[in-house]
């Protein structure tokens, strides 16, 4: 196995922002006036993009209902990351540089919009390790189907064969491996172990410093 690219999720891989997310997403409900879901249903839509995610979980709402769902949870999320700021995972950092130095490319694959992920690398001091990334809004399909692997690999001339999907929910696993990348989860996300096997992931880490160990193979 020779990687020449690594394509990261960003929420639940690169940063935990699981707790913003949830009361984000609670606040939306009760705004909206929904029934308001736990934290566990409302975890297994991280990953998803906001509209399908709550099309998840209220199948019955109206396209515009949904849409002013996305819109408020936007607003609020905003808010609510002032109060409770994600974080980088530990040795986030120092894998990435570690991964850039070995003159692999570093690029995300993710449902959060284009505009939030941006400021979040800008203020995490990120943006420089990944020349590469696609938003939520940058293709016509979303994870787990394969088009931002897909198109990543097209846009860079990379193979699947070349190329790592590194994600923490079986949605990024799935979309790697419909791409025919090979794919690592992370279980320090949002996901179990036992999920990321059943989604058939070809690695599985605790810590991401442990990812270089596998591109090292």
């Amino acid at each position: 196995m020779d990687i020449k690219l690594v394509i990261f999720d960003f929420d639940g891989t690169l940063v935990d922002t699981k707790k913003t997310i949830v009361v984000a997403k609670q606040e939306t409900m009760r705004v909206m006036g929904l029934e308001i879901a736990d934290e566990e249903t409302c975890v297994s839509t991280i990953g998803l993009s906001a509209k399908i995610g709550f099309k998840t979980l209220y199948p019955e709402l109206s396209e515009q209902s949904l849409d002013l769902c996305v819109t408020t949870y936007r607003k609020i999320f905003e808010e609510k990351k002032k109060l409770i700021p994600p974080t980088l995972f530990p040795n986030v950092e120092e894998v990435l540089a570690q991964v850039e130095k070995k003159g692999i490319m570093r690029t995300i694959a993710t449902s959060r919009n284009t505009a939030s992920l941006n400021d979040f690398l800008a203020k995490l001091n990120l943006a420089d390790y990944f020349p590469y990334v696609l938003g939520g809004d940058d293709t016509a399909l979303l994870k787990p189907h394969p088009e931002p692997v897909i198109k990543t690999l097209k846009e860079l001339s990379f193979e699947a064969g070349q190329t790592l999907v590194v994600g923490d929910m079986p949605f990024d696993i799935e979309m790697g491996k419909g791409a025919g990348t090979y794919t690592c989860g992370v279980t320090y996300g949002n996901s179990k172990r036992e999920q990321l096997i059943e989604a058939g992931a070809d690695f599985i880490i605790d810590d991401i410093k442990d990812l270089t160990d596998i591109l090292m193979k």
